[in-house]
């Protein structure tokens, strides 16, 4: 087989759903590796157990190089390509669909294709206006959906004999699309991520949601990523591009357009949570880039703060470990004074899966007793018995303190994660 960095997380969720009769849809931003993941991995997985070559059906909808079968982004010319390639109703067939939002009018093929007992059907999409909300109603309830991100820092990692101090400064710096692997100085790769946001990105985002300030959304872009890990909303957002940028847009449209970006799965919102009082805070979120190699690109390098894109990586590693991550704020009342004050404080993140939950504070240092007591503050005020982590940029053997809290460095926490 071809050696290529392993995406082990990715292909074991689509080893479980295989054969599960709903149809699996794999999500992401453009250029993270879908396409690779389905028509290399899985396709070399199917091919290691003995499913026989003619029976995956490949078909990329926003390439060129399925011209021999005409154009396959027309419904009934890809519904006849597909149907006349499954020739045997007792063979197992598994049908991949590359792009499939190309196709105008897929759902009721993808659902016929499903309903055969013999096709099992793989589908991928960029745009998720039709992957999140109405998912269930295309799909009659019958999908399951995989998200997919730009490379882990255990994946970048992966087959590298740098030290990894070494290999984290190239990381933080130019994240982990695997577009990267080709370039080889620092000018390509930095070409390379500015074309993806200017020539694919939004322009994406631009075409499909018929934007009329593309000037505005890339001031917003730039916005969103200057500020990961400060709590925003889109008012704020609105006075920061006219005071800071002198651009001109309301808070209704500042909201609109955030909305294109996480459906282009570009960023992603953290809503804050009230630990004490169970309750969301509705109009302020966090928000986080997808990868921070492409922040880096959208403002041109110029903000490299190392405690920011820490926290932006630990948000994006939680999440690709399937948690759902949001931010904790826990509210106490304390004399300061001989006056009883009310005060707040930030927990970074919540992770919850389900099963197990998480209080987590991401620490670049800890440095003097102070700045300790400072991070802990927040989890020693919450009187749960969750987990607390501490998350810090030292590379240190983890431990756990009096109080139960478990310390850990950055690295164990990326590269080990039975930790």
């Amino acid at each position: 087989m071809e050696k290529y960095i392993k995406r082990d997380r990715y292909l074991q969720k689509l080893i479980d759903r295989m054969d599960n009769g709903e149809v699996k849809v794999i999500t992401g931003p453009r250029r993270c590796g879908k396409s690779w993941l389905l028509s290399k991995i899985f396709r070399d997985y199917l091919l290691s157990i003995g499913i026989d070559e003619e029976n995956i059906i490949i078909v990329s909808l926003d390439l060129d190089d399925e011209e021999d079968f005409g154009d396959l982004t027309d419904l009934q010319m890809l519904k006849s390509h597909i149907y006349s390639r499954i020739k045997n109703e007792d063979e197992n067939y598994y049908v991949i669909l590359d792009e499939i939002q190309e196709v105008e009018g897929f759902e009721k093929l993808v659902n016929g294709l499903n309903a055969k007992e013999n096709i099992d059907v793989y589908i991928t999409g960029s745009n998720s206006h039709f992957l999140s909300s109405d998912i269930r109603t295309i799909f009659r309830g019958r999908s399951d959906e995989i998200r997919v991100y730009p490379f882990s820092f255990k994946e970048f990692c992966d087959s590298r004999t740098e030290e990894v101090s070494v290999l984290w400064k190239e990381y933080y710096t130019y994240g982990g699309m695997p577009g990267l692997l080709k370039q080889k100085t620092p000018e390509q790769k930095v070409a390379y991520l500015q074309r993806l946001w200017n020539k694919t990105y939004l322009a994406d985002v631009v075409e499909r949601n018929k934007v009329k300030n593309r000037e505005a959304l890339s001031s917003l872009a730039d916005a969103l990523c200057s500020s990961i890990g400060s709590l925003t909303n889109p008012a704020r957002i609105s006075n920061v591009l006219k005071s800071v940028q002198q651009t001109k847009i309301d808070p209704a449209t500042v909201e609109k357009y955030i909305s294109y970006l996480e459906d282009s799965f570009l960023f992603e919102g953290s809503k804050r949570f009230n630990i004490k009082g169970n309750k969301y805070f509705d109009s302020i979120k966090k928000y986080y880039v997808v990868d921070v190699g492409l922040r880096g690109a959208k403002l041109n390098f110029r903000q490299q703060e190392p405690t920011h894109i820490m926290e932006n990586v630990i948000y994006n590693e939680l999440r690709m470990l399937g948690y759902v991550v949001d931010i904790g704020l826990v509210e106490s009342r304390e004399m300061v004074d001989g006056k009883l004050t009310y005060k707040q404080y930030e927990v970074d993140f919540i992770a919850t899966n389900g099963v197990d939950k998480y209080y987590i504070q991401s620490a670049y240092e800890l440095g003097n007793e102070e700045k300790r007591q400072q991070e802990l503050r927040s989890l020693l005020k919450i009187d749960d018995s969750f987990k607390k982590i501490v998350i810090v940029g030292n590379d240190i053997a983890p431990y756990t303190d009096d109080k139960g809290i478990r310390y850990m460095g950055l690295f164990q926490f990326l590269l080990e994660e039975k930790i």
